[in-house]
């Protein structure tokens, strides 16, 4: 049985989240895209736990379930501490498989931090101390490092990351497997950088809103349980971790240079600059360049035992700009229900059904545009500093639909 799994996610409790995040939602939302199973979200916050608890069935496996969707105890944290007289700000995505051992997980991080103060909580605690610690309490309990190129928060982040994974957990860097992609890399720029070829790469879309969940997820196959899913990730086992769902990373919000503010950017692929020629204030370093500098400028020698991966455009954005009308109307929401009433959900109209069910079921020029994205016939103007970037879906000689966040 095929499973897409979205392992990091946030509730109401997270800061710059929507309001109206419930586990009812979730689920709803969840059906929609094609999640099989799909995390709680910030599993340190107690009132969110609260309600997590009295609404998830315990299925005995690791898993819980709400309304046929299958649920994962998962939550990212901010860690900060003080090393080599620099200042680190790093995000984990934390899961746990049952609320006994997350009880006992949380009532240790509270002596770091103020688990109530948000959804995604500041804990000062060290990368090295913090995997000692799990590991007192369970070795269950697993850290993917989050949204890892990203330049505030990233484990590889150009403002307060490290160039070295051993940088920030040191001997304990061990008990790490998988890293976690962000909207602004794939796993091919990944795997540029030959250190980080022993780790699993994963996808997720870190959804502060219901709309968001799936924007880029796991597929895999015959997985039934917290272990079996996991075990899939740290052993790379291609027969059951089939591919990840991935951003183009262009359209992230860190891909290229630039300074917001002043309006200012730069196409990665020139060379890099440091400081703002409007302001003259240093530039916000996107994730292409700081993937160049530790990968060399080299290309990808290697494909041996990599999961695979996909790219996709989110399903309302291509009916938006094919109606030529903004994601929020009536219209695009009709025809997004039309789409979702033919081909049942959104990933199997982006990726799973085939050209002819696409070109029976819906409307022509939508089926056409999402097959031209398949093909990759996409022009990109990256996004940098905070800034989605723009893509454009070549219609081969057609008129071109552009697609803005």
């Amino acid at each position: 049985m095929i499973e897409i799994l979205d392992l990091h996610v946030h509730s109401r409790f997270s800061r710059a989240t929507s309001k109206n995040i419930n586990i009812e939602g979730m689920a709803e939302w969840a059906k929609k895209k094609g999640i099989t199973v799909l995390a709680t979200g910030d599993i340190t916050h107690p009132k969110w736990m609260k309600e997590v608890k009295t609404k998830l069935i315990d299925l005995k496996n690791g898993l819980f379930e709400f309304s046929g969707i299958k649920f994962i105890l998962s939550g990212e944290i901010n860690i900060i501490f003080n090393i080599d007289g620099k200042l680190r700000k790093i995000h984990l995505l934390l899961t746990v498989p049952s609320f006994d051992l997350l009880d006992a997980l949380n009532a240790e991080l509270a002596r770091f931090g103020n688990l109530l103060s948000d959804g995604r909580p500041t804990i000062f605690i060290s990368g090295e101390k913090l995997l000692k610690l799990i590991s007192s309490i369970s070795d269950k309990i697993f850290v993917i490092p989050a949204h890892v190129w990203t330049p505030w928060f990233g484990l590889f982040g150009s403002k307060s990351g490290f160039d070295r994974i051993e940088d920030c957990f040191g001997d304990e860097t061990y008990k790490i497997f998988a890293l976690e992609t962000g909207l602004s890399s794939d796993p091919y720029m990944n795997y540029l950088v030959r250190d980080i070829d022993r780790f699993t790469m994963v996808s997720n879309s870190d959804a502060h809103s219901l709309e968001n969940l799936g924007r880029e997820a796991n597929v895999m196959e015959d997985v039934y349980s917290y272990e079996e899913i996991f075990t899939a990730i740290k052993n790379k086992d291609m027969k059951k971790f089939l591919f990840t769902i991935e951003f183009f990373p262009e359209e992230g919000k860190y891909f290229g240079d630039g300074h917001r503010k002043c309006g200012v950017h730069f196409v990665p692929e020139e060379e890099k600059k440091i400081f703002c020629p409007v302001c003259g204030k240093p530039l916000t370093y996107g994730v292409f360049h700081r993937v160049m500098d530790l990968a060399g400028w080299k290309k990808e020698e290697r494909s041996d035992g990599k999961i695979p991966f996909v790219h996709i455009i989110p399903l309302k954005e291509i009916i938006s700009q094919v109606l030529q009308k903004g994601k929020g109307t009536k219209a695009v929401e009709g025809e997004y229900q039309n789409v979702l009433n033919e081909i049942n959900t959104e990933f199997d109209a982006l990726i799973f059904k085939s050209e002819r069910v696409l070109f029976d079921k819906i409307n022509v020029d939508i089926a056409k545009t999402i097959i031209a994205m398949r093909s990759g016939n996409v022009v990109k103007q990256a996004g940098y500093d905070g800034e989605y970037g723009k893509l454009t879906i070549n219609m081969e000689g057609e008129q071109q639909v552009e697609l803005f966040n």
